[in-house]
């Protein structure tokens, strides 16, 4: 009987000290989401490669900030190009605490088949560095792209922004900061980037309005738990410097033109809606591919990546043409 409730004491203590850990801090909800599947990115590249068409160059782990460990991106475009071409610099998702531009290299180098250099960007994982570390680390790669365009194949005139999940909201904060000064200022972020000037940005399934989340059930906890780790705070929705973090309420007629795109199943659907809706009444060009309700098959979350689907095809013709129109003259940038 007394080892029972030595056993017993012992389960209630180890319960006990799992639930304090999830409410002091991020880090346990974070190591759990690391390893989920949908975040993993494993798989994406293999599944990828038979589309990848011949004659890639691929310049892989380019050092983009030598005094950040982080700071790594790979570069890829036709072998036969004879100049610069139009730039797709392409932010990786992963909810802020996962992913890495490597899930991409294919899908990348598939993109740059058609006619671009396409850019896969790395970035630092919450919780171990926080907001607004990589608004400013895919800043500064802009600004390396800028300084190395002839080596490197990239037009700086004729770059277009584009991310996925997490990618995608941290790719529309840096396109609103560079086209908009007082919104830069506003939100404190020293964009290193200077004359970087983009044509287009290309967003696909992102939290982009953080005051829409219901954060409560299960998907809620797994919401506040990715917010706390990125933003350093449990009371992140009344942080007065990330509140600058959601989109919508932000954005300005000089955003650049902009495709959106988001799944039918994806939980963050709501986010595309409104910011749709936020960037037209400002007046400002958008091209969404969205799916009604009833669309079957159901289309998750980075439904666009899979490349075997009809909607994942027709989302990367969208991607291609949306590029095309805003990069295939020499029109000043926006």
């Amino acid at each position: 009987m007394t080892g029972l409730l030595i056993f017993a004491a012992v389960v209630v203590a180890l319960v006990l000290a799992a639930w304090l850990a999830f409410r002091l801090s991020p880090w346990p909800m974070v190591l759990v989401i690391r390893h989920l599947p949908a975040l993993s990115g494993e798989g994406i590249n293999e599944r990828l490669q038979p589309a990848v068409p011949s004659g890639i160059v691929s310049v892989l782990d380019e050092r983009y900030d030598p005094a950040d460990r982080d700071a790594y991106l790979d570069v890829f475009r036709p072998d036969s190009a004879t100049g610069p071409l139009p730039t797709i610099v392409w932010v990786h998702g992963g909810a802020f605490i996962a992913g890495t531009r490597k899930d991409l290299r294919n899908y990348l180098r598939i993109l740059a088949g058609r006619g671009f250099t396409t850019v896969g960007v790395e970035y630092s994982h919450a919780p171990e560095r926080r907001y607004p570390t990589p608004v400013l680390q895919v800043a500064a790669a802009l600004a390396y792209l800028r300084r190395n365009a002839a080596r490197l194949g990239v037009d700086p005139d004729r770059i277009v922004l584009a991310g996925d999940s997490a990618g995608a909201q941290i790719a529309g904060q840096i396109a609103l900061a560079l086209c908009d000064a007082a919104f830069a200022a506003a939100a404190r972020l020293p964009l290193v980037a200077p004359g970087v000037r983009i044509r287009a940005t290309v967003l696909a399934c992102g939290p982009y309005d953080l005051n829409l989340p219901d954060y409560q059930g299960e998907y809620g906890r797994f919401l506040r738990a990715i917010m706390w780790a990125y933003t350093g705070t449990r009371d992140f929705q009344n942080d007065p410097r990330f509140a600058f973090a959601s989109l919508p309420q932000h954005v300005s007629e000089h955003f650049p033109p902009t495709f959106l795109t988001v799944g039918n199943g994806d939980p963050l659907r709501r986010h595309s809606v409104a910011l749709a809706e936020a960037l037209r009444a400002r007046g400002v060009t958008v091209d969404a591919l969205f799916y009604p309700d009833d669309h079957s098959p159901i289309l998750d979350h980075e439904y666009q990546i899979d490349l075997n689907t009809d909607a994942g095809a027709a989302a990367l013709e969208r991607i291609v043409a949306h590029v095309d129109t805003y990069t295939r003259d020499r029109r000043p940038a926006r």
